[in-house]
């Protein structure tokens, strides 16, 4: 048994427990100690993603129990993506941080490094319970992240953050009560087997079940109407941690997409039961996203409803749930992923050369280094918008063509195509406000500040920067391994045989 998929979690994991009981270390070793984990990860990651290639759904048993009893993680094409975005993020955010935001709390990287091993086991996991575990673990980091660095603000952000996903918890963990009461499992292969054989008399039931399952991940997600709360807690927490939050609504689309795939759609009264309502609630979230982003007056603002547009899109191929709609949302989520976390990197880079304005979109002083940060947002935006010919345009045309031959294939085009066309405006307006006016008559008042030496957010910016072009290039592979990961996780009979080998070899115990 290969011990692979467990490293992406335990990797973090050691690294964290090392900084909390070295946390008496200076700010320089605690840095190399994070960075040099995080480095490790991205190799384990990148063998992950070649390794989980040739598609074979890899199962690490702890404790060698067998499933559906004991614990299991697995790695296919779609948790090796996953891990790789999250790590490759992590590495980003990781070296932003020593430009000083590490410094403003005591724990940064230890809490980081959590972080961290939680989204790397929500991705791994191959049971609903340790889902909740980790999503526990995850959230835990993210509250202490979110305040670091204190502030008012930030402290009103927290308290609603925790209230909401304590009452999330409270819900997931009734959830999975219910279904193990009248399943007899909370293993995802199993579902497969156990669903189609339900009785009449608990089909009710376990719909409600489902429903409430589907709402936790979606409050993830930050769907319609249970998504406000997104922009108002990635602007409260410092840039780098926003930059690192734009994983976090993926979790919840992640697991809704993988739980809906592999069980619920197993059995004929399940399979459908997001199709009426969740492709209506996608559209509302991208029309409330569009109407954040006209609305907001600060840059980070807008980069926060950019992620609930980009949620509220993907959220549209989990409802379709086909080959075509799974790999352009899996395309189209890695792309958004690195382009929105990156504009958070962007908009710290630049709040730090605006001196007081920070990134406020109001008059103030010229940006230092305007024509390197200048053409990092244009290339951004770009990216951002849908407009050709980077990988968002190539993105957001796969979700359209996805989307062609559906019910709500109508409505879904007007809304992205008026979601990019404002998207594009807003952030032509933004950079005129940023790049353009200041200097301009009437605003010499504000003299232009000398550029911020940063050199970790520097190197950040840069290599988020560099995987657009990238991805753009790659285009065709990228594309081909998104539709061989969608093709595989329909592919549920594979899954089953690969987590618990033959079904009725299971003694199962008699349920009341």
């Amino acid at each position: 048994m290969s011990h692979l998929p467990i490293l992406p979690i335990l990797l973090p994991l050691v690294a964290a427990i090392l900084l909390l009981v070295t946390s008496g270390m200076e700010t320089a070793a605690k840095r190399a100690v994070s960075l040099a984990a995080f480095g490790l990860l991205a190799i384990v990651a990148v063998v992950c993603l070649v390794t989980a290639a040739d598609g074979t759904v890899r199962v690490y048993r702890l404790g060698d129990w067998p499933a559906p009893y004991g614990i299991v993680l697995m790695l296919d094409r779609l948790s090796a993506i996953m891990v790789a975005l999250t790590s490759g993020l992590a590495v980003a955010v990781c070296m932003a941080a020593t430009s000083g935001t590490d410094t403003q709390g005591k724990q940064f990287h230890a809490f980081l490094q959590f972080q961290i091993a939680g989204l790397n086991g929500a991705f791994l996991t191959g049971d609903l319970f340790n889902l909740f575990v980790f999503f526990e673990i995850l959230l835990l980091a993210s509250y202490a992240l979110l305040v670091h660095g204190g502030g008012l603000a930030r402290a009103r952000a927290g308290v609603s953050y925790v209230v909401l996903n304590l009452c999330g918890s409270a819900l997931f963990l009734v959830a999975l009560g219910l279904l193990y009461g009248t399943l007899g499992t909370l293993n995802m292969a199993d579902l497969v087997v156990v669903l189609p054989q339900v009785a009449e008399a608990d089909k009710a039931l376990v719909k409600v079940v489902v429903t409430l399952l589907a709402v936790v991940f979606l409050l993830k997600a930050a769907l319609l109407p249970i998504g406000f709360w997104l922009p108002h807690v990635y602007t409260a927490a410092t840039l780098p941690v926003a930059s690192l939050f734009v994983i976090m609504t993926k979790v919840g689309i992640y697991a809704l997409l993988r739980v809906s795939a592999i069980g619920f759609a197993a059995a004929p009264f399940t399979a459908d039961l997001l199709q009426p309502w969740l492709p209506w609630l996608a559209l509302g979230t991208i029309l409330i996203g569009c109407v954040g982003v006209l609305a907001a007056k600060r840059l980070g603002m807008i980069v926060a409803n950019l992620v609930l547009i980009s949620g509220g899109t993907l959220l549209l191929g989990v409802a379709e749930l086909s080959a075509a709609s799974i790999s352009a949302l899996i395309f189209y989520m890695v792309q958004s992923t690195v382009v929105t976390g990156a504009l958070f990197l962007l908009v710290d880079a630049l709040a730090r050369q605006r001196g007081e304005v920070g990134d406020a979109l109001e008059d103030g002083p010229k940006v230092a280094g305007m024509l390197t940060l200048g053409g990092a947002y244009l290339l951004l935006a770009i990216a951002v918008s849908g407009a050709p010919p980077l990988t968002g345009f190539l993105g957001k045309l796969m979700v359209l063509q996805s989307l062609r031959e559906t019910e709500t294939g109508t409505a879904a085009w007007f809304v992205l195509l008026l979601s990019g066309l404002i998207v594009v405006l807003v952030l032509a307006r933004a950079a005129s406000v940023v790049f353009w006016e200041p200097g301009s008559p009437g605003t010499e008042k504000h003299a232009t500040v000398t550029l911020v030496a940063a050199p970790g957010l520097s190197w950040a910016l840069i290599l988020m920067l560099a995987a657009v072009p990238v991805l753009t290039v790659a285009a065709s592979p990228v594309s081909a391994y998104a539709r061989a990961t969608a093709d595989q996780l329909l592919s549920r009979d594979a899954y089953v045989a690969a987590v618990i080998g033959d079904p009725s070899a299971i003694k199962r115990e008699r349920r009341p």
